[in-house]
C-alpha cells in the first residue's frame, strides 16, 4: 500500500477512508458517472493511491494548519512539564532517562545498606569499654545515610506519581484523537483539510482519469510554484497508444 510521504502516519488512514467514500458514492456524483464503464473502483483506487503524494499536496495548506493546531493542543500540561524537568526533556533525555531511573532506584538501596552497616558497627563499638573514638563518627555517618535513604525513597515515590499522571494524560490524548471527541478547533481544522482533500485533490484526479479513456494515466505532476494555494497539479493522461501495426 502506497501512502502520501508527507502525511503523518496517523493521518494516512484518513486519506484512504476519504478515497473509499468518494468511490463508494461515485454514482451519486455526475462527474464520476463513468465509474465502472471504463475503469472500475479497484482500478481507480490503485491509481489514486499511486498518486497519493500529489493528490494530498492539493490540500497542503489546510493540512499544515491542522497539524499545527493539533500539535499545539498536544503540548504538555503543567504536570507533564514538571515530569520533564525531573526526568529530563526533549530528545536529549532519551538516553539519560535510563541512567536517571537507575540512580533513583539504586541510591536509596545503597544508602540504606550503608546506614545499616555503619549504625550496627558504630553501636557495637560503643558497647566496648572504653569505646573507640571511631564509634561516634560511624554512628553519625550511619544516621546521615539513613536520612539520604529516606530522601531517596521520597523522591522515588514522587517520581512514580508524576510518571503515572503523565502517562494518564498521554492515554487521554491517544483515546481522543482517532475517535472524534476532538476539541472544536482541531475538529474544524481537520474537517477543512478533509474537505479540501476531496474537492481539490481526489475528485479532480478521478475526473481527469475518467475523462480520457484508453490508457493508464500518468502520475500527476506536482505544482510548479510554492507558497500559493495549491491547485490540483494534475496533468492530462497521455492518450497516445503505440501503433500495433508493424512498420
Amino acid at each position: 500500500m502506497k501512502s502520501a510521504p508527507h502525511l503523518l502516519p496517523e493521518d494516512r488512514a484518513d486519506y484512504e477512508r476519504l478515497l473509499d467514500e468518494v468511490l463508494r458514492t461515485a454514482q451519486d456524483r455526475p462527474e464520476l458517472a463513468a465509474v465502472g464503464q471504463r475503469l472500475n473502483n479497484e482500478q481507480l483506487r490503485t491509481m489514486a493511491m499511486d498518486a497519493s503524494a500529489v493528490i494530498s499536496t492539493a490540500a497542503a495548506a489546510e493540512y499544515d494548519h491542522f497539524v499545527r493546531v493539533r500539535a499545539e493542543h498536544r503540548r504538555p500540561s503543567g504536570v507533564a512539564v514538571m515530569a520533564s524537568v525531573l526526568g529530563g526533556s526533549g530528545d536529549e533525555t532519551a538516553r539519560g532517562a535510563g541512567i536517571g531511573v537507575v540512580i533513583t532506584v539504586l541510591a536509596p538501596v545503597l544508602a540504606g545498606v550503608a546506614a545499616l552497616v555503619l549504625l550496627l558497627v558504630g553501636y557495637v563499638l560503643k558497647l566496648l569499654d572504653p569505646p573507640p573514638q571511631v564509634a561516634d563518627p560511624l554512628v553519625t555517618a550511619g544516621w546521615f545515610f539513613a536520612a539520604v535513604t529516606a530522601a531517596g525513597l521520597l523522591t522515588a515515590a514522587i517520581g512514580l506519581l508524576v510518571t503515572a499522571l503523565r502517562n494518564r494524560s498521554t492515554e487521554v490524548h491517544a483515546t481522543q484523537e482517532p475517535g472524534g471527541d476532538l476539541p472544536d478547533e482541531i475538529s474544524r481544522a481537520r474537517e477543512a483539510w478533509r474537505h479540501a482533500l476531496v474537492e481539490r485533490g481526489i475528485l479532480p484526479f478521478l475526473r481527469t482519469v475518467l475523462a480520457e479513456p484508453g490508457t493508464t494515466p500518468v502520475a500527476p505532476a506536482p505544482p510548479s510554484a510554492l507558497g500559493r494555494s495549491p491547485g490540483t497539479g494534475f496533468t492530462s493522461p497521455d492518450l497516445t497508444a503505440p501503433d500495433p501495426r508493424p512498420e
